[in-house]
């Protein structure tokens, strides 16, 4: 897939091989993150990441700063969140690490684990969720419509290809939650 923003942010990625690379210097920096930059950095308004930490998703910031721990968790989530509910997406942090608050029943660090999701979705074959591949696959099938039905005909297939896409990994999110569930 390739992704051209960091997920989670609104950074672009570059060719960055760590996504965290390029949000650890700005983290020594300031010496930890305010909420108003997290929200900067993620898009996110401050309600919805003060919710996710009073729910436990989020560890309580340190002296009203967010350091790389708070910030790998609320960059998961933001990416989670368009596939699949909050506490699911609270579940799955809880079974790799469980309490958000406490580092010594992590199975890995939240930076590690967000970096390991960064590679996972960046190396992703880009053939099947490319926009521009969907495009030209959608336009060659509808080459005989009548032009003025063509762009909502185009659109629409487009719909419908990325919510097959999508269903079929939610179907792939639910087999692989229940079997951590099982684990």
């Amino acid at each position: 897939m390739s992704a051209k923003i960091i997920p989670g942010t609104q950074i672009e990625y570059g060719d960055r091989e760590d996504a965290f690379s390029v949000l650890r210097p700005m983290i020594e920096i300031t010496g930890g993150f305010s909420l108003s930059q997290i929200c900067k950095i993620t898009g996110l308004q401050s309600s919805t990441i003060q919710n996710w930490v009073k729910r436990g998703f989020v560890p309580r910031p340190e002296k009203k700063k967010y350091y790389e721990r708070h910030l790998s968790r609320i960059l998961l989530i933001s990416a989670l969140r368009d596939c699949m509910n909050i506490e699911d997406i609270g579940e799955l942090m809880l079974l790799i690490n469980g309490d958000a608050d406490d580092e010594s029943d992590d199975i890995v660090s939240e930076t590690s684990l967000y970096d390991y999701f960064c590679k996972a979705v960046k190396n992703l074959d880009e053939l099947y969720l490319d926009n521009g591949k969907i495009e030209e696959v959608v336009t060659g099938i509808l080459s005989n419509e009548e032009e003025r039905n063509r762009g909502k005909l185009i659109s629409a297939l487009k719909v419908m290809v990325y919510a097959y896409i999508s269903g079929t990994c939610m179907r792939q999110i639910k087999e692989n939650l229940d079997r951590l569930r099982g684990e």
